[in-house]
């Protein structure tokens, strides 16, 4: 009961501390401290026993771990986003866009310039860092309020594209091993969820970001941020063959490297935007070294938030959390979709509550007879449900790292659309696969 109460009160004061602007690199270590104190984890590892985890340990394992697995997205994808600005090519794409579909319609052409990256492979943490340059341009050419940039991003990145039916995203792969299902399961209802989510989430942006303006809010700009206004610029067709090189490049290597992928996808679109806009260039050293920086800060603060989430994972709570959500009466697919969504939420992380569900609910659900294609559904688009909660890492690199905004100024239309959106659309998926679709 004490690890209990220890690892939902860290992980509340977590949420809190993060809404409050807290550094990551002093709030997720003290609350992994609640946990560990709280839990009886050993502090140092020469108090532990051997075999037996510890808190600084447990810890940099989860911290180090990450950085390991995406240090280099994160560096290519920084890279990428500032040579998009230097070379001018980030504001011929938003001055294309505007003259093109008008500046009321900016905020969509950042969510379909996110959810084509996203479908086209590449990492929903990397899409950020792509599209942020030219997202600036379109809120500023349109003057709507820059504190809505990470919730467009991430709407267009971790909604109807992350958990459809075909979405090369890891969320839509980690079933498959365990169900023998496919990266098509259930399409048809995917399809509506999706079609549904897309139009909704939409209305709801445009909603949100007509009152700001109603208000008065404008977009204001800042110190840092890349040249408002400039002759130079690259054709519109030259400025897009560097997002088309990634996605081309992502797309192709995607099944052979699958995550590593991501990483040429991204340093050949950081080579061809330097190649393609070369007279336009200003500092491209400048760029790539502020490039470099931005990726260690976003990389850190997402890692924090992994380490965190090492320590709870390692509480003896956590297991006994897990064992009780997943053992919950009632409907297979209903009851698989609540557990990796509670557990998505104890961790910060959408793939996260699917390894640890998957492995203990499959082998029941499958067994009972419940058809592995629907599960297969209902647990990929439960994940992005409450994984987007204040604390997680792509939120946080967004907003902070990315966006350069605070939580309170940017999270509630973000945690609308990446929260609630994705809520309902999982209601209506349950209610697909009762009527039978």
């Amino acid at each position: 009961m004490l690890s209990l109460i220890g690892l939902v009160g860290a992980l509340a004061l977590l949420i809190v501390l993060t809404i409050r602007g807290m550094n990551l690199f002093v709030a997720t270590p003290l609350c992994a401290l609640i946990v560990a104190l709280t839990s009886g984890l050993p502090l140092l590892p020469p108090l532990a026993a051997e075999g037996q985890g510890d808190l600084v340990g447990t810890y940099m394992s989860g911290f180090t771990g990450f950085v390991a697995a995406w240090f280099f997205m994160f560096l290519f994808g920084s890279i990428f986003g500032k040579l998009m600005e230097d070379t001018g090519a980030a504001d011929s794409v938003a001055r294309w866009v505007i003259g093109h579909i008008g500046p009321r319609r900016a905020a969509l052409a950042v969510v379909l310039a996110c959810a084509i990256l996203t479908y086209g492979g590449v990492s929903l943490f990397v899409v950020a860092f792509s599209v942020y340059p030219t997202a600036l341009a379109l809120f500023r050419a349109a003057d709507l309020p820059r504190r809505f940039i990470p919730a467009t991003l991430a709407f267009g990145s971790v909604t109807f594209t992350m958990t459809s039916a075909g979405s090369p995203e890891i969320q839509n792969w980690i079933p498959i091993p365990y169900l023998g299902s496919s990266p098509w399961a259930a399409w048809e209802a995917s399809l509506i969820v999706a079609i549904f989510m897309a139009a909704f989430g939409y209305w709801w942006l445009s909603w949100m970001l007509r009152r700001a303006t109603a208000r008065g809010e404008r977009f204001q700009a800042r110190e840092g941020d890349p040249v408002a206004t400039r002759d130079d610029l690259p054709a519109f067709w030259r400025a897009l063959l560097g997002p088309i090189a990634v996605l081309a490049v992502s797309f192709t290597l995607h099944d052979a490297f699958q995550t590593s992928a991501l990483i040429l996808a991204l340093l050949a679109g950081c080579i061809v935007t330097v190649l393609a806009c070369w007279r336009h260039r200003r500092m491209v050293g400048h760029a790539v070294g502020e490039g470099s920086t931005g990726a260690l800060i976003a990389i850190g603060n997402t890692a924090a938030v992994v380490g965190f989430g090492a320590v709870a994972k390692a509480a003896p709570a956590f297991m006994l959390a897990v064992d009780w959500i997943t053992h919950l009466p009632g409907s297979g697919v209903a009851t698989a979709a609540i557990a990796v969504s509670v557990i998505a939420a104890m961790t910060g992380s959408a793939s996260g509550g699917q390894a640890i569900a998957l492995p203990i609910l499959a082998p029941i659900y499958l067994a009972q007879g419940v058809d592995p294609n629907q599960l297969h559904r209902a647990v990929a688009i439960s994940s992005g449900v409450l994984d987007s909660l204040p604390h997680n890492g792509y939120v946080v690199t967004t907003i902070r790292a990315i966006c350069r905004e605070t939580h309170a100024a940017a999270y509630a239309p973000m945690g609308a659309l990446t929260v609630i959106v994705p809520g309902l659309g999982l209601l209506l998926c349950l209610a697909l696969f009762a009527l039978g679709l």
